[in-house]
């Protein structure tokens, strides 16, 4: 089976985020001086090939692991759901989810 995890990374609440800061001074610099406290993060998107749910989950937070050890202080929530076989086949295996 197919699975697709989306993962989460964001920097923790307690650590400068200095992109966040930037981001937050441009909306009041446009005029939204409503926004506040922009966090800036990432998102990643994973296809893994596994023969049930929990084996994917833990292929994931393996991945979640590998990411801890090259970036501190992240916090790396995740999101793995079953793709539908034919939704894969309509999109082909070659074209980005």
């Amino acid at each position: 089976m197919k699975f697709t995890a989306a993962i989460r990374i964001m920097p923790l609440k307690e650590i400068l985020d200095p992109q966040g800061k930037v981001v937050t001074n441009s909306m009041k610099n446009l005029g939204l001086q409503e926004i506040q406290h922009v966090r800036v993060g990432k998102h990643i998107t994973l296809e893994i090939e596994a023969h049930n749910k929990m084996i994917a989950q833990e292929k994931v937070n393996q991945a979640c692991h590998i990411f801890r050890k090259t970036k501190s202080a992240k916090k790396y929530p995740s999101n793995l759901k079953k793709i539908l076989q034919n939704h894969y086949e309509k999109r082909g295996p070659n074209k980005p989810l």
